[in-house]
């Protein structure tokens, strides 16, 4: 059986391939499981360093597969729908919360449920032909990942009510223009370019990386003084790591660091 989720491992990167192409890459309960099991594998994994989300065919995500919770009438089942935006927005939290750097590299067409995935990860990389956007309104429905509450931390309140209340797709360009993408670039590009990104991120300090991710996202909805605070600890914490030995002596040295994996 084809893995609908297929890992294949550059080195110290983990690429996570979404594999339902004629589905455009739908989230499905089965497709959600398969992250699942491919994020507890990497939790276990000290030799990853940075993860990769991305997949094949002309979509990234077109969101939720919403057959699983349509009777054969068109109804909904609301227990159904709930339950099923609650066990995928426990596995996109689950990836959110790897220590390890995420990429989302976007090849496509990527909306609703695709879009929360995307807002999920820490860095996006997408191809100038991709098409982002929202999207639950235009079936009367609502987001249960993040949408109403991820996408206006990353582009602003004003921006993030466009979206929902129009359902309008971006291109790459203007998705880049609002922050929610950190690089466009061309379609045949896209793979070697996050390859590039990601070895980059890999020869960094894995304990830096992981306390710099951690810094960042817990000081988001803190005050200032609070965030500070936190900044102060972690930096402590990290004091004790044996990166930092070894980041100044090959510093001192003239040299590339060789930074460990338990930090």
């Amino acid at each position: 059986m084809t893995a609908l989720v297929q890992r294949t491992d550059k080195g110290p990167v983990a690429w996570l391939t979404l594999n339902r192409p004629d589905a455009m890459n739908a989230l499905s309960t089965p497709l959600i499981d398969e992250i699942d099991a491919h994020v507890t594998a990497i939790e276990a994994d000290p030799q990853v360093r940075v993860v990769v989300v991305t997949a094949t065919g002309r979509a990234f995500c077109a969101g939720a597969d919403l057959k699983e919770v349509l009777g054969p009438d068109g109804s909904v089942s609301p227990t159904k729908l709930l339950a099923f935006e609650k066990r995928g927005a426990s596995v996109m939290a689950r990836l959110a919360a790897l220590p390890q750097p995420v990429i989302a590299a976007v090849n496509g067409t990527t909306m609703a449920g695709g879009l929360e995935l995307v807002l999920h990860c820490d860095l996006v990389v997408a191809a100038a032909e991709a098409k982002i956007g929202d999207g639950h309104t235009n079936y009367g429905l609502l987001p249960g990942a993040g949408g109403a509450s991820r996408l206006p931390r990353v582009i602003g309140p004003t921006r993030a009510k466009y979206l929902a209340f129009t359902g309008a797709m971006l291109s790459a360009e203007e998705a880049g223009a609002m922050g929610l993408v950190n690089e466009v670039v061309p379609a045949a590009e896209l793979v070697s370019r996050t390859e590039e990104l990601s070895a980059a991120i890999a020869l960094r300090s894995p304990s830096a990386l992981r306390l710099f991710k951690q810094a960042i996202d817990d000081g988001l909805d803190q005050p200032l003084e609070s965030a500070l605070r936190l900044e102060r600890l972690v930096t402590a914490e990290h004091l004790h790591s044996g990166d930092v030995q070894e980041g100044l002596a090959a510093f001192t040295q003239k040299r590339t660091p060789r930074f460990g994996t338990n930090g």
